[in-house]
């Protein structure tokens, strides 16, 4: 029989614990395509985040080491300039990880032109520890701890992080992408591939924000939760290449 589909290379077989309905299995497994398509998983240290994807150290068939909560950039720095240039350094974040508690280490990352990639997963909520608002939470959504929905007056408006970094001069390549349909998918993983391609060329500071589903937190059905994505995230969060100045630094 022809073997019409077969798991990736970059992805160890060790079952995920993700909840059914979370994107996270579709960006590890994308993640992982590119990884092996670029012949790079040999050369490629991963840094695990604090959050859901905690134990991603345990998925990508690449080497893994695992940072304090927010500090992935900064640990992923020290990384890159301690080893050879053709290694390849991501880190694997979440949005309360990134956006919150390390929104410093991102910044000053991008603001530098580490020569590093990141893959910010964004669902809009603190999925691991039971909920909570998250920078990135939308107007009006309900979280544990917004439970009348988020208030710009009491709890701030969203942060749209691509938009912010784009702004920054050390940035060589910026997209935000989405997984809540096939042709979505496809475009993610070109966008990843692009990203990584980007460090490998040596041109500085690359970053991938996927907007993603959390159906348990967000307390609706998987298939829903991928409506919601559509319907309610990509409207506040467009999809788009927010900086390309990887010419400029060839």
């Amino acid at each position: 029989m022809k073997t019409v589909f077969k798991k990736t290379a970059g992805l160890t077989d060790k079952e995920t614990h993700y909840c059914p309905g979370c994107t996270h299995g579709i960006i590890h497994r994308i993640t992982g395509e590119v990884l092996e398509e670029l012949g790079v998983l040999e050369q490629t240290i991963g840094v695990a985040s604090v959050g859901c994807s905690v134990l991603s150290y345990e998925y990508f068939n690449c080497d893994m080491t695992q940072a304090a909560h927010g500090r992935a950039p900064a640990v992923a720095t020290g990384v890159r300039r301690v080893l050879p240039d053709d290694r390849i350094v991501f880190t694997y974040q979440g949005d309360g990880d990134l956006a919150s508690i390390g929104m410093g280490e991102i910044v000053h990352s991008a603001a530098r032109s580490e020569n590093i990639t990141v893959i910010f997963v964004n669902n809009a909520i603190y999925g691991m520890t039971g909920g909570q608002m998250a920078p990135t939470t939308l107007m009006g959504q309900r979280t544990a701890t917004s439970p009348q929905g988020r208030e710009a007056a009491g709890q701030g408006l969203p942060i749209r992080v691509s938009e912010m970094l784009s702004t920054l001069d050390g940035t060589s390549y910026i997209e935000r992408v989405s997984v809540h349909d096939v042709a979505h998918i496809a475009k993610a993983k070109r966008a990843i591939k692009k990203a990584f391609e980007t460090q490998k060329a040596g041109q500085g500071f690359s970053m991938i924000e996927v907007l993603s589903t959390c159906p348990t937190n967000w307390g609706i059905d998987p298939e829903e939760s991928l409506s919601y994505v559509k319907e309610n995230m990509v409207p506040y969060y467009p999809l788009g290449v927010y900086a390309d100045r990887r010419e400029q630094k060839g």
